[in-house]
């Protein structure tokens, strides 16, 4: 029902530990990770994960058929709980390797990719998209590229209400440039009553996401929850019915102590781990010594716990 947002550099595994703690329901997502890293490079460092991070979904970054259906086999050995492949991301990276949203020009291809992940994988399978990209923006053309590729097993597209410029807009911009068209997405849910549409794009708070579900299956939200994440607290009561509920501010960052401890004694940084938290205070009095807090002592060479215990103890 509320997800998270794949974003790259931020939903790390720190991070989505963080956001855990947080909420026991919410379905958190990996940084997208392209097939070709998983085939040649360090799965560990790339695929793990902790276990409490769980329901976790890997999100694929590729448009070889051949090496997604490997990628899906390796990551249900990991358990993950399902994959997304990527037909959203409009960066320059993303291009070169003909993934990412430019795939949106090509529904049979993205369609091949998903029955061959599929295929390899008893996992659920699901695409995330944007409303178009360039001038393939008609709700005719999203309407053929959802059908074409539901055709091929996927029941859940996750459609970020913005087109995707990929010509003279950045990265950045594409995230707030092109207008939000709710309405299109709202109209793709009418006309596929038995698809799964996740609603994702300029989600600011709980609110805006419980109006949202009153049409659409599930909402995605991302740097909101980045820039504020204490906004997770409430989720499951609200939208699930669980009491769970991990306390104040500073419950949290007790919980959060542990784990820390355990990564810094793997060699990880404290910056690392911190770097994650500025928007911890979001809107409270105090949020700006906050961030100063983590920003000068959180990021010195042999910065340790004391960083975080000595927080606590001041407030």
């Amino acid at each position: 029902m509320i997800s998270v947002a794949p974003m790259l550099d931020w939903t790390d595994r720190h991070f989505r530990y963080f956001l855990r703690l947080l909420s026991r329901r919410v379905t958190l997502y990996t940084e997208m990770v392209t097939c070709g890293a998983i085939i040649h490079g360090e799965r560990g460092r790339l695929l793990g994960y902790d276990p409490s991070e769980q329901p976790l979904i890997l999100q694929l970054g590729g448009s070889d058929p051949d090496q997604l259906a490997v990628c899906v086999k390796i990551a249900e050995t990991l358990d993950y709980q399902g994959i997304n492949l990527n037909v959203g991301c409009p960066s320059d990276r993303v291009r070169q390797g003909r993934f990412g949203a430019c795939l949106m020009k090509h529904p049979r291809l993205v369609a091949e990719c998903v029955s061959a992940m599929r295929e390899n994988t008893r996992l659920p399978v699901s695409v995330k998209c944007r409303t178009g990209v360039d001038d393939h923006d008609s709700y005719d053309h999203l309407n053929d590229f959802v059908a074409t590729v539901a055709a091929a097993g996927c029941r859940t597209f996750i459609v970020h209400a913005r087109k995707a410029w990929l010509k003279g807009l950045s990265p950045k911009e594409n995230r707030s440039v092109p207008p939000l068209r709710y309405d299109t997405v709202e109209r793709l849910k009418r006309d596929h009553p038995g698809l799964n549409i996740v609603l994702n794009g300029g989600i600011l708070d709980l609110d805006q996401a419980e109006r949202h579900l009153q049409w659409a299956d599930g909402v995605m939200i991302g740097r909101a929850v980045y820039h504020n994440p204490y906004m997770l607290a409430q989720v499951d009561r609200r939208f699930y019915g669980d009491p769970y509920f991990i306390g104040s501010r500073e419950q949290l960052l007790e919980a959060y102590l542990p784990y820390v401890e355990r990564q810094l004694a793997l060699g990880v940084r404290l910056h690392s781990m911190t770097r994650h938290l500025l928007g911890l205070y979001h809107g409270q009095p105090g949020a700006k010594r906050w961030r100063r807090h983590l920003s000068t002592r959180g990021c010195r060479t042999g910065a340790g716990i004391e960083v975080l215990r000595s927080w606590l103890e001041a407030v």
